[in-house]
């Protein structure tokens, strides 16, 4: 193979690379972001006075 042909390679090899790690980063973030939207969520349907209390009459 010729020195122009690798060198055609060898780029199309390091822009599929660096797709692919621009790809998992943002996954990677909108993972993120889903998992603090969901603890946010929990948070939020937490009732902290529930359970604290119980009413009795005999």
């Amino acid at each position: 193979m010729d020195i122009a042909g690798m060198s055609v390679v060898m780029n199309q090899n390091k822009l599929m690379e660096d797709t692919g790690l621009a790809v998992m980063k943002m996954a990677m973030n909108t993972g993120k972001e889903t998992a603090q939207a969901m603890t946010e969520m929990i948070e939020k349907s937490v009732n902290p006075n529930l359970g604290q209390h119980l009413d009795i009459r005999v």
